[in-house]
């Protein structure tokens, strides 16, 4: 069962979450010990995350710094293969433009038909850290659309460079990302939802939303993207807030605006676990109010937030 089917199985909302793959060299029980957390709430799927390789400098002989590129967080298909068959549950490996070749993702495509694994989600991903702005790697796309037409060409049954494939394997299906708030580089947010429409019309079947803690931003989007033709279902991105430092980390990284209401009971807290408490509260009610107005899925974003998603899980599910 392909995920736009658990999606619409109106069994209620479902739950699923996001998880990073293990950082190089620490193993996979703590990423393991996170999937048995929550897997008493029986998530109907899990997404793994992928990272770009990035520059990192060495002190090398004589003072001199050598600059190398690393990946701090390998193996998202052999993650996402371990977690479906450990757990019996359906994952969706994240495919991104960012830090690969169209070569490269077409060997991704191959592992994951060898794996029995057809659901990815597409993003374009994030620019490297020593860029001003996004830059592909090599021939690599620019833009998760372009990275659904070669997604498409593949299910067409070709190769990158048109070289027809011998034995087509099953089709790959795929979701896609939304920004309630509009995405940081889009000059406003309709063009944001003409770029969301261009997505579903190349075969998109859902959108995941970027974290918010508005609501109302999420129903007008959801309102502004069904005026614009888009029929999908559109998931709620749900990550509680959980430090003092989040104040003002999350807005800046992920360019959403914490409502008032949540700022100024957050700043009565002594500590983090206040904070903690207040975030889980928060994100009951709205989750909630999500599940009213029937959200077809409540997706959760797991990093320094598990205990708080296990126990805003417990009110919900």
């Amino acid at each position: 069962m392909n995920i736009i089917d658990i999606i619409n199985q109106k069994q209620g909302t479902a739950f699923s979450f996001e998880v990073l793959p293990p950082l190089k060299g620490t193993g996979t029980a703590s990423l393991f010990r996170t999937i048995e957390q929550l897997a008493e709430f029986s998530p109907r799927y899990i997404n793994i995350t992928t990272h770009r390789s990035e520059y990192v400098y060495n002190e090398v002989e004589g003072g001199l710094l050598q600059r190398q590129r690393i990946r701090r967080r390998p193996g998202t298909i052999a993650i996402a293969a371990s977690i479906q068959n450990l757990f019996g549950v359906p994952v969706v490996p994240h495919l991104v433009c960012s830090g690969n070749t169209r070569e490269d993702l077409e060997y991704m495509l191959l592992d994951l038909q060898f794996l029995d694994i057809s659901d990815v989600l597409v993003l374009r991903g994030d620019k490297a850290k020593e860029d001003a702005h996004f830059h592909p790697t090599g021939d690599g796309p620019s833009y998760a659309t372009e990275l659904i037409e070669q997604i498409n060409r593949f299910n067409e049954g070709f190769f990158h460079d048109g070289t027809p494939i011998k034995v087509p394997g099953p089709n790959f299906h795929f979701g896609v990302a939304c920004y309630p708030e509009k995405h940081e580089e889009a000059p406003n947010l309709q063009s944001d939802i003409a770029i969301l429409r261009r997505k579903q019309d190349m075969g998109a079947q859902y959108a995941v939303t970027q974290l918010f803690y508005d609501n109302e931003k999420y129903f007008q989007f959801v309102a502004q993207a069904r005026q614009a033709g888009i029929t999908i279902p559109i998931i709620p991105g749900i990550k509680p807030l959980a430090k003092r430092s989040q104040l003002t980390i999350v807005p800046k990284t992920f360019h959403c605006d914490l409502p008032e209401a949540l700022y100024r009971e957050a700043l009565k807290c002594k500590n983090d676990e206040e904070i903690k408490q207040v975030g889980i509260e928060w994100a009951v009610e709205q989750c909630r109010e999500l599940m009213r107005h029937d959200a077809p899925s409540l997706h959760f974003y797991t990093v320094s937030a598990v205990e708080s998603i296990k126990q805003i899980a417990k009110q919900l599910y």
